[in-house]
C-alpha cells in the first residue's frame, strides 16, 4: 500500500502539496497507479492516481471511515535529550508501535530547552505513513513538568525513574487500562525533588528492569511494551 496524507471530506480528497511533490518529483509515480490517502483521523480513501503536470490527485473508488484506533492509548511524556537525534529516533519508533500521544517535558536536569516541534510532527507523520497508521499521534508543544501535571489524571499516570532507594512497582504489575501516560526523565533522571512532587500528585513510580536505560531507550521500551499488549 502506498499511503499519503491529505484532507478527506465526503467524496472529495485533496492530497497535501508536499505529498504531491513527493509523488511527482521523488517517487515519479505514474498516472493510474493505485494510491491511498488518509487524513490521519481515521479515514482512508483508495483509488487511482491522477497526474496533471506537477499536480497529483486521486480518482476515488472507496472511502473508509472510523477505522479502529490503537487500544490501549499510550501517552509518553519524555524529556528531550541533549543530542536531538536520539529523541527523533524515539519518536519514529514510538509512532510505528502505535503510541497515541507524545509530549516533550522540560525538567530540572533538561539541558536542551529549544525543540523544533514542527520537525518532530513531520517525522511523526512520516512514521505513521510508513507503518500504515490511519490515526496519527498527537505531538504536543514542549511544556514544563509542573504545568504538564495540571492536566494529567494520576490514576492513569506513571513515572519511570532509576532511584533504587525510592519505592517503585514493576511494569508487569500495572493494571490494564484504556489510557496510559508514562513520564520518562532526561539524562541524569528526574531529581528526587521532582519525584517527591510527582508522588504528592499521586503519580505512581515504576521500574523498567534492572538495567539503566537511556532516555530514548526507556521511551522505546515503554512503547514496545504497550504495543505487545495490543497484539
Amino acid at each position: 500500500m502506498k499511503l499519503f496524507y491529505g484532507e478527506i471530506t465526503d467524496q472529495k480528497v485533496i492530497i497535501h502539496d508536499e505529498e504531491q511533490q513527493h509523488i511527482v518529483k521523488v517517487l515519479r509515480m505514474r498516472d493510474g497507479e493505485d494510491i491511498h490517502v488518509t487524513d490521519g483521523k481515521g479515514k482512508l480513501a483508495s483509488g487511482k492516481l491522477i497526474i496533471e503536470g506537477k499536480k497529483a490527485g486521486i480518482e476515488v473508488s472507496e472511502i473508509k471511515e472510523n477505522l479502529p484506533e490503537f487500544n490501549p492509548k499510550l501517552h509518553i511524556a519524555i524529556a528531550p535529550t541533549k543530542n536531538i537525534d536520539r529523541i527523533e529516533f524515539f519518536v519514529e519508533k514510538a509512532v510505528e508501535m502505535g503510541t497515541s500521544e507524545i509530549s516533550i517535558i522540560i525538567t530540572e536536569k533538561t539541558e536542551r530547552k529549544n525543540i523544533n516541534i514542527d520537525k518532530i510532527r513531520k517525522q511523526a507523520i512520516a512514521a505513521s505513513k510508513q507503518s500504515l497508521r490511519f490515526h496519527f499521534p498527537v505531538i504536543n508543544d514542549a511544556i514544563k513538568l509542573t504545568d504538564f501535571l495540571k492536566n494529567t489524571d494520576p490514576e492513569h499516570t506513571f513515572v519511570a525513574h532509576c532511584h533504587e532507594n525510592l519505592e517503585r512497582i514493576d511494569l508487569k504489575n500495572i493494571p490494564q487500562l484504556e489510557q496510559l501516560t508514562f513520564l520518562i526523565g532526561p539524562e541524569g533522571d528526574f531529581s528526587e525533588k521532582e519525584i517527591a512532587f510527582l508522588a504528592e500528585n499521586k503519580v505512581k513510580a515504576i521500574s523498567l528492569g534492572n538495567q539503566r536505560l537511556r532516555t530514548e531507550t526507556a521511551g522505546v521500551f515503554v512503547a514496545a511494551w504497550n504495543y505487545y499488549t495490543m497484539i
